[in-house]
């Protein structure tokens, strides 16, 4: 009992002799604007932390100058940057997955002749982190760290379909505020519930004729999905690409990456 006592008075004492107000101020202005998943002025932010207008507003302005926080487009708001989820690529893990990713996907890319696309999930977004062009002389190809909300792109509805039903709802949620045409969070379900059943999704583009989108999902082994491999497949006039060869030869590659990151 005795000891209990003392650990819990040297851990508040630690906390009292290293506590450091500033980076729990920053630090509660990223967490907030985190959990917000939309922009917030100053005021807001203030009202929500309980701290005055000009305790936030230096750390904001703190923030700014090093690159974590950013304006919304076109107003004040604030909103995270992509600076977090930079620091987070750099992480063994995400180095990892690009390092063992990227040349199957660039081998996968030319034997298909078809741009290809590795995505992963980033607060309610996807992420393109690598690309390969696939040598034809002309594909339809995303450039590296190009973002859309989950729910508006086949790769993000891969992402969510297969993940546990809590993490599914919050990516869900997550995007939902990001579209301004959000779709139905039922008829959302049932379509993730459906590309999960199936593996994997073949759809025409939701922007581009002529383009129709594979994605797979890179699985880890308790089936939650790290990350997508999607191709942008370009018809040609006379020239239908073979979408059953393609497929099984993605969900080869998707396999192949899984061996490398958790055989």
């Amino acid at each position: 009992m005795k000891s209990t006592v003392a650990n819990e008075t040297q851990n508040s004492e630690e906390r009292i002799i290293y506590a450091a107000p500033a980076l729990e101020k920053g630090l509660d202005i990223l967490e907030m604007l985190a959990r917000h998943g939309a922009p917030a002025g100053t005021r807001q932010i203030a009202a929500e932390l309980g701290r005055s207008k000009n305790e936030i507003f230096r750390m904001v302005h703190v923030l700014l100058a090093r690159g974590y926080l950013m304006r919304e487009r076109g107003g004040d708001g604030l909103m995270l940057s992509n600076k977090l989820f930079e620091l987070g690529m750099q992480t063994a893990r995400a180095r990892d997955l690009v390092g063992v990713a990227a040349p199957i996907v660039e081998r996968f890319a030319e034997e298909v002749r078809q741009a290809t696309h590795l995505v992963v999930a980033h607060r309610g977004e996807t992420v393109v982190i690598a690309a390969a062009s696939g040598g034809a002389d002309m594909n339809f190809s995303l450039k590296l760290g190009y973002r859309r909300p989950l729910a508006d792109a086949h790769s993000g509805l891969v992402l969510m379909a297969f993940q546990p039903g809590p993490v599914r709802a919050r990516m869900i949620a997550e995007s939902l505020v990001l579209m301004r045409d959000a779709p139905d969070p039922a008829t959302l379900e049932a379509s993730l519930d459906r590309i999960r059943a199936e593996g994997a999704v073949i759809h025409e583009s939701r922007d581009i004729v002529g383009v129709t989108d594979l994605s797979c999902p890179v699985l880890r082994p308790d089936g939650r999905a790290v990350a997508t491999v999607t191709v942008a497949a370009v018809a040609r006039r006379h020239v239908t690409p073979r979408f059953d060869a393609i497929l099984a030869r993605l969900k080869a590659a998707c396999a192949e990456i899984e061996a490398g990151l958790y055989g």
